[in-house]
């Protein structure tokens, strides 16, 4: 069922290995768009083969947005997003075009279909030593702890990977007080938007072997010279960018603690637990209009059913659509 509220965007979400970018470049041959990247990693800058970011001349073709925004020492937040999404949306609309938003970072879509509110300021020393910390704990430690400082906001929270939780506990451990009070204590700063989701499925043996046959892929590129070229420029684990599946196991093969063969391997175990921990989100997630479509099907049916599904969501709300002639 497609919401009937007037949409403003596109949004294609779904795990990784699903083919969002594929979908929404092939969207760019029948619809006049812009494309706003909703990964996590892609915003940060000289990661680029590890987090599969589109290259060069097809961003020459298409704009992009959302993508190397900052360095892999400084955080970029789903709340930074929501507003800065907000403004590209919006000068997207202005150029009489579609704004396409394309990822598998279920926050930053949120923070889009949802308000924003603003988060309590937080001690940075303080803050820089409870991060420091919170960067070595594994991911079921740092579930428990945010069980125990916020349980109504866990869910969410441990859905939303280490990164999330980790803000989770920032909070609670320097306000004393849990982000679910303070979100919903705090009156909004910005309104929700509304637009046409789609999900892209595939059964769990097709993601794992598009996770296996991406990683060798990325290796073949240039994955080790890229994290190399990031160690020797002064990052390191403690930082936000560093965190990213890939970049930790890469570097652990530089520093003698593993074969490549074995990183590469506990690369492909990470990302498949990534997917998983995404389709579970999805699940619990995303809103009942969401529109679910077969990532197994040629990617020109896909771009159809997508185009199918907009033109219906703005006949619904009374609006026309652009688009160029269908090369489908």
């Amino acid at each position: 069922m497609i919401s009937k509220l007037s949409p403003t965007f596109i949004a294609l979400t779904g795990p990784t290995t699903s083919g969002k970018t594929q979908l929404s470049c092939a969207l760019a041959e029948i619809l006049e768009v812009e494309i706003i990247s909703m990964d996590s990693r892609q915003v940060y800058k000289g990661m680029d083969i590890g987090t599969d970011k589109v290259p060069d001349d097809v961003r020459e073709q298409v704009p992009h947005h959302a993508l190397d925004l900052v360095h892999p020492d400084e955080r970029y937040s789903a709340g930074q997003f929501a507003r800065d999404a907000r403004n590209w949306i919006k000068e997207i609309i202005k150029r009489d075009r579609v704004p396409v938003l394309a990822g598998g970072t279920g926050f930053f879509l949120k923070a889009i279909t949802e308000p924003v509110f603003s988060e309590p300021p937080l001690d940075s020393t303080r803050l820089t030593q409870i991060r420091r910390y919170l960067s070595a704990l594994d991911y079921k430690v740092l579930a428990k702890w945010v069980e125990k400082l916020d349980p109504e906001r866990a869910s969410l929270a441990i859905d939303g990977g280490p990164q999330r939780m980790s803000r989770t506990i920032e909070v609670a451990l320097l306000t004393g007080k849990p982000l679910s009070s303070w979100y919903r204590e705090s009156p909004p700063d910005v309104a929700a938007l509304n637009g046409l989701i789609i999900q892209l499925e595939l059964p769990r043996e097709e993601i794992d072997k598009r996770i296996n046959d991406r990683v060798t892929y990325m290796v073949e590129r240039g994955l080790v010279s890229e994290v190399r070229s990031l160690l020797e420029a002064g990052y390191t684990f403690d930082d936000p960018g560093m965190t990213a599946t890939g970049y930790r196991e890469i570097a652990h093969y530089l520093e003698g603690g593993q074969t490549l063969e074995e990183a590469m391997e506990e690369i492909r175990r990470n990302t498949r637990r990534y997917a998983r921990r995404q389709l579970t989100w999805f699940r619990n997630q995303l809103p009942p209009s969401v529109c679910m479509i077969d990532a197994t099907a040629s990617i020109n049916v896909q771009a159809k059913a997508v185009l199918d599904a907009w033109i219906e969501i703005r006949e619904q709300a009374g609006l026309q659509i652009r688009r160029v002639e269908p090369s489908l």
